[in-house]
């Protein structure tokens, strides 16, 4: 495929991923004003920080009035996943120029990771991926510019937009991206507990219960994966 086709493809393999996101960024957009942002702060962090959940966990901890390094702290963790993303796509764009690597590292993103490893998996011999890779990630990128404008907008004159339910849209399309993603055992037992993590620890304050979802899931996955990989002489 050409570069323009890979590119056109990558921008409509990501369009459901989009509806799903447009709510959670009208409701960004909203909530960012009512916590203290200015207009132009609000876009500013969608412009240059571009991490969804990452900006709704720093605007509930400015509300909250919390120190910057709490903040930072939360929030560096919180993307770590990032971390994971990046090393499963590595082999596929270490070819690629550093300017090349550092875009897309800054536009990826969980739905733009859900369809660009499923691309790379495909067995054909294209040579222009990476074009794929950057159709649905400025896609994606674009978007959410897009609905944190909107959200700035009817944030001032819709009262209490994040009372309507909007943001179950992106839950929703977070159970279609982890869903398909879950092949073994390990896997499976991984996000079961991270869910069950997460839900205990609904109430600790900074979000720290999302933390430890996250490090519950990852410790019960690497532990059932290395299990998987010993010789059944060893686990009698």
């Amino acid at each position: 495929m050409t570069r323009v086709q890979e590119f056109s493809q990558g921008v409509r393999d990501m369009l459901p991923m989009l509806l799903g996101a447009m709510p959670f960024g009208i409701i960004y957009g909203s909530l960012a004003v009512a916590a203290g942002l200015s207009p132009w702060q609000t876009l500013a962090m969608s412009v240059f920080v571009f991490a969804g959940s990452a900006q709704f966990i720093a605007i509930s901890l400015l509300s909250s009035g919390v120190g910057l390094t709490v903040l930072l702290l939360t929030t560096f963790v919180v993307n770590l996943r990032h971390a994971l993303y990046s090393a499963s796509l590595q082999p596929f764009v270490r070819h690629l120029p550093a300017r090349w690597r550092m875009g897309l590292a800054f536009w990826l993103t969980d739905e733009a990771f859900a369809v660009v490893q499923h691309r790379y998996a495909l067995a054909d011999q294209s040579l222009n991926k990476h074009w794929y890779f950057l159709g649905a990630a400025l896609a994606m990128y674009s978007n959410w510019l897009l609905c944190t404008v909107i959200g700035l907008v009817f944030g001032q004159s819709v009262p209490n937009l994040a009372e309507w339910g909007l943001d179950f849209a992106m839950l929703a399309t977070f159970i279609g991206i982890v869903v398909p993603m879950l092949r073994n055992c390990p896997q499976v037992a991984a996000a079961l507990v991270a869910a069950a993590v997460a839900l205990a620890c609904y109430d600790f304050p900074y979000k720290l219960g999302l933390m430890a979802a996250a490090f519950s899931g990852i410790l019960v996955g690497v532990v059932l994966e290395r299990r998987s990989d010993l010789p059944e002489e060893e686990l009698a």
